[in-house]
């Protein structure tokens, strides 16, 4: 069954994912705000770039996804967000020198251990049913595990710091492992993206079918990413978020 991917550029990139227990919205991470509202386009926009992302948004994205954006409109978004910095919502960014590599010991013990210890934030800039504008903040070394975006197209902009970015699309058609009761516990995956983003750089885009529908996050450095996602996850509309482990099939790599 799997004879037809035994191709040797491919062997090193094809990997069973596993789906986790954990499903639902990304919820592992702590919530805030940047302004004094969660939907501040809406109510109190700080920056004419964030209120014109928000109506490119508003006018192009629809709750079923359909029709998906188009080249044109993917390239638009995307200049636009290339364009916004972190002083345009309402933010500066934070330093590199977090003591990494110095040790924990001194004077210092306490605030550093605090400090490595931060969660990662986030916020809603605006949310809909067609499409969500948020933050993600992340600490140095902290990581979002790898999780899809069933039906969505997903814009990624990092703000400041670096952040290493792993990636996978499904094999299609699905190739799938079945557990000890007949059911799938497992399907196959190709390698699409293992890279490292460091601002100022190009927005990254995901799509449903390619560009790494399924990633992990990395923070090398203190940094932030502003993502669009759309449309948005919707458990009644087929769009759960599912956290996955991955590693290498055996039966390609031998």
């Amino acid at each position: 069954m799997l004879s037809k991917f035994q191709i040797a550029v491919d062997k090193a990139r094809m990997l069973f994912l596993g789906a986790r227990k954990t499903q639902g919205s990304l919820s592992p991470f702590t919530q805030c705000s940047f302004s004094s509202s969660a939907n501040m386009v809406e109510h109190q926009s700080s920056s004419s770039k964030v209120q014109a992302l928000y109506e490119l948004c508003k006018s192009t994205f629809s709750s079923s996804g359909l029709p998906p954006p188009s080249s044109a409109v993917v390239q638009k978004i995307c200049s636009l967000l290339d364009s916004i910095s972190p002083a345009d919502v309402g933010m500066k960014e934070e330093t590199s020198d977090d003591d990494r590599g110095h040790g924990i010991f001194g004077l210092q013990r306490l605030s550093r251990v605090a400090k490595w210890s931060q969660p990662i934030t986030y916020t809603d800039v605006y949310e809909c049913d067609s499409f969500t504008i948020c933050i993600f903040c992340f600490p140095t070394s902290s990581v979002i595990p790898l999780h899809d975006h069933p039906g969505m197209t997903v814009f990624s902009k990092v703000l400041y710091g670096s952040l290493h970015v792993k990636a996978y699309d499904w094999v299609e058609p699905a190739v799938l492992s079945k557990n000890k009761d007949g059911f799938p516990s497992e399907r196959l995956a190709k390698f699409a993206v293992d890279k490292v983003l460091t601002a100022p750089c190009g927005t990254s885009v995901l799509y449903p079918n390619a560009g790494g529908n399924l990633h992990c996050f990395t923070a090398l450095t203190p940094c932030a990413v502003l993502d669009i996602l759309t449309p948005t996850y919707n458990e009644q509309a087929g769009r759960k978020c599912t956290y996955y482990h991955d590693y290498p099939d055996s039966t390609l790599c031998k």
